[in-house]
């Protein structure tokens, strides 16, 4: 009964208004919707760029034999580490010291002729002005003094040759690093020129790393520094390992090559890098972050608010004149930490949509509030 009685009384009030001429309120307009905004601002920016490359060894040496012989020892341990003129490998000096020794019996029996011959040259000079001998014994005289002193200076050299000769019986390290395994025992017979060394020594502290990078690239940034559009960059390189972790040690740009590869079109840099760790080895493969120069008055932008339509182009959302959306193609040259160094599309003093997207809409109004570049940088990270 109840419910009736309401029921009756709702369709007489909806009457009674209808007599009277009553219309309904009018509906409130939706509020414009918020969304955060970064203001941009334009500075010199490092453009950096991401190689692949390999690590290689900053000295290399091969370990020869200079002498024919058998090896008697090794006196190292494989993949050890050796010192600049060590000893490696003694080869039998027998035959050597034999040789040494009859070379200075050589030169001791030159050097005895030439005290008598030195005499008799001097004596026939005082003979020869008193006529008491004729010139053909003087000068007969003089030419045998002459060629015994010819004969002392051979005699010492074949004394300096054999002793460098019996030196050579011990090898030792050219240079200070890491020694790989051997290529011999000991019994083997060795010789000067043989194709296979007998061990070599690398020296991994500090370590190079070889990056390579298309011609093209690097026509394009030369002609930006020329025009003025990009400075020189640092020489700062860092380094990503096989794993993807950074590698702990920030390296040095060298050189760049002169000269392209003409099967690969590509440059190869050479970086150095400090390896105190032993964490690099001679061909790992790692990948480089290069400064490739100095963007001059680059407009930054925030990667959470940049996006790309369905050709993957890249755009985004900006609050123009009236608070109103606009939306932006954009050119995006590469990054800078976590953001887009941005070089057409977005101007000085944009504010970009970097919160609520999917409040904005082309042409709607918003209401824009600001959020500081820190924020925004670190809703990126934490989004990712």
């Amino acid at each position: 009964m109840t419910s009736k009685l309401l029921l009756s009384l709702s369709l007489l009030a909806s009457l009674a208004l209808a007599a009277c001429g009553g219309k309904p309120a009018p509906a409130v307009a939706d509020a414009p919707g918020e969304v955060g905004v970064v203001t941009l601002h334009a500075g010199d920016v490092p453009v950096l760029t991401e190689l692949a490359g390999r690590t290689a060894a900053f000295r290399v040496s091969e370990v020869r034999p200079q002498v024919n012989g058998i090896v008697r020892k090794r006196l190292f341990e494989e993949g050890g580490m050796v010192r600049a003129g060590q000893v490696l490998y003694e080869i039998v000096p027998g035959p050597f010291e034999a040789a040494h020794e009859q070379a200075e019996a050589s030169l001791a029996t030159a050097q005895a002729s030439i005290a008598s011959l030195r005499s008799k040259a001097e004596r026939h000079g005082e003979l020869v002005k008193a006529n008491a001998v004729s010139r053909q014994e003087h000068d007969e005289a003089q030419a045998a003094l002459a060629q015994a002193q010819a004969g002392v200076k051979a005699a010492q050299a074949a004394v300096k040759a054999a002793r460098i000769n019996l030196e050579f019986t011990r090898i030792t390290a050219p240079i200070a690093g890491r020694i790989g395994r051997s290529a011999i025992t000991e019994g083997a017979l060795v010789a000067p020129g043989q194709a296979t060394a007998l061990a070599t020594i690398q020296r991994l502290d500090p370590i190079y790393v070889d990056v390579i990078q298309s011609s093209l690239e690097l026509t394009k940034l030369k002609r930006r520094f020329i025009s003025g559009d990009m400075a020189p960059a640092s020489t700062r390189v860092t380094l990503r390992m096989e794993d993807g972790l950074p590698y702990p040690h920030e390296g040095t740009l060298k050189f760049t090559e002169v000269g392209v590869d003409a099967a690969t079109g590509s440059v190869t840099l050479r970086a150095e890098f400090p390896n105190p760790q032993g964490l690099l080895l001679p061909g790992m493969y790692v990948r480089a972050q290069v400064e490739a120069g100095v963007e001059r008055h680059a407009v930054l932008a925030p990667q959470r608010g940049v996006s790309r339509n369905e050709k993957g182009e890249p755009t985004a959302l900006v609050v123009g004149a009236g608070d109103k959306v606009e939306l932006r193609p954009l050119e995006v040259r590469g990054a800078s930490g976590d953001q887009w160094i941005v070089s057409k599309g977005l101007r000085e003093g944009d504010r970009l949509v970097v919160d609520g997207l999917q409040r904005a809409h082309p042409g709607e109004k918003v209401k824009p509030v600001p959020v500081s570049l820190e924020a925004a940088t670190a809703a990126t990270t934490a989004a990712e």
